[in-house]
Order: C-alpha cells, then sequence, then structure tokens
C-alpha cells in the first residue's frame, strides 16, 4: 500500500477527512521513525503532511493518540501484508512457503521503511506492538504450517511461537545490517533464511527431539 502523496510548502488546502488523515498518519510515521514519540512535534507532523497543526488536533487530539493510532495502523497492516501470505497457497510445499514469507517480510519493510523503527519505538514506551504482532502472526503460521510440517514429521506444537519470534529476529537483523561494502542481494538473503528454518528445525528433530518436546 503506498503512502498519500504529500503536499509541498504553502497554504494548507481543505481536504476531506480521510484524505487529512492518510496525509497525517504517513507524515507522523516517518516523523515518529526519525525523531521518536517524545522529539517529534505536532507542527513538524503538520508541516510534512501539508495541513494544519489545528487539523492535526481535530483529528487525533493529541500526539500521544496519534502515535497510538500510528502504531495501531502499521501493526495492522503488517498483519494483513504478511498474514495474508502465510494463511493462503494451500498447495506450496514446505520449503517454497517458508521462502514466500521470509520474501513477504522483507517486501513489507521495503513498502515501509518507517514500520520496524516505529513499532521498536512502541515498544520501548511500553506498547508492545512488535511482541503482539508476532504471536498473532505465529498463531496463523502454527495453522498453516501443521500439514506441510507433518510431511516431514514433525509436530512442533507450541514451539511454532518461538521459531515465529526467531525468525522475525533474524529477518529483522538482517533488514537492519549494516554491511562491509553493497549488501548481498536480496534474494541470496531470502535463500538464507529459508534453507537456516527448514534445514534447522529438520535436524533439531530428528538429532534433538527432546527439545521440541519440552515446549509442547
Amino acid at each position: 500500500m503506498s503512502s498519500p502523496t504529500r503536499r509541498g510548502p504553502g497554504r494548507p488546502r481543505k481536504l476531506p477527512a480521510d484524505e487529512q488523515r492518510a496525509l497525517v498518519l504517513a507524515a507522523a510515521r516517518g516523523a515518529f521513525a526519525a525523531h521518536g514519540a517524545q522529539a517529534a512535534t505536532i507542527e513538524q507532523i503538520a508541516r510534512d503532511a501539508g495541513v494544519s497543526r489545528q487539523a492535526v488536533y481535530e483529528q487525533f487530539g493529541d500526539k500521544n493518540t496519534l502515535f497510538n493510532e500510528v502504531v495501531a495502523d502499521l501493526e495492522e497492516r503488517a498483519f494483513a501484508a504478511i498474514g495474508s501470505v502465510a494463511a493462503g497457497d494451500a498447495e506450496l510445499e514446505l520449503r517454497a512457503w517458508a521462502r514466500k514469507n521470509y520474501a513477504a517480510m522483507f517486501t513489507f519493510v521495503a513498502e515501509h521503511p518507517d514500520a520496524l523503527s516505529v513499532l521498536g519505538e512502541a515498544e520501548r514506551l511500553g506498547d508492545p506492538a512488535m511482541t503482539r504482532l508476532r504471536a498473532r502472526l505465529a498463531r496463523v503460521y502454527t495453522e498453516a504450517s501443521r500439514r506441510r510440517w507433518a510431511e516431514f514429521g514433525v509436530e512442533p506444537g507450541r514451539a511454532d511461537t518461538a521459531l515465529v519470534t526467531m525468525y522475525f529476529a533474524m529477518t529483522e537483523a538482517l533488514v537492519n545490517l549494516t554491511w562491509d561494502g553493497d549488501p548481498p542481494d536480496r534474494e541470496a538473503l531470502i535463500d538464507l533464511l529459508t534453507e537456516f528454518t527448514i534445514g534447522g528445525v529438520v535436524r533439531l528433530y530428528e538429532q534433538a527431539s527432546d527439545v521440541i518436546a519440552r515446549m509442547r
């Protein structure tokens, strides 16, 4: 989903409420990601959105409410974008399905470059937005992966929740990693994650099944 086009400097024009709201949310995402929830200002957000400061207050009341709205919006965008891939394509075998899920995570971050920073800021301020998103997706992944893992003789049980958290952490780390020189090709990173995940869990089940058993 692309962000609304922001207006340049000048006198703000009157906008329909839904368009105005979308512009403010887009500007606020950038401001909160760049400066944090405390340092970002309504004045700056209004200027970037091309609306009046009063319009921001009328729509959201105060900065805390605006921040909460931005976090909730990003959480729902992430869940819709990533969760829909996890729940779909019932015909895909495990490796292809896992790879498509990793690709969906990379795509979401590419299309929403402010998302990880804002969700991380929410966590620091006491709103476990990223933790909540991972838990919601874990439920989707558990249901979608059960049949695929069964083909390998694997029944991960509640280990899926821990595994999803690990998958997200690995993906987030690679997305944010500063490389020495040009970063590796995105497809290579997705292949690395896919093979590490599938091979690692299969080996875990075959060689240390008691670990998964203790997670059930």
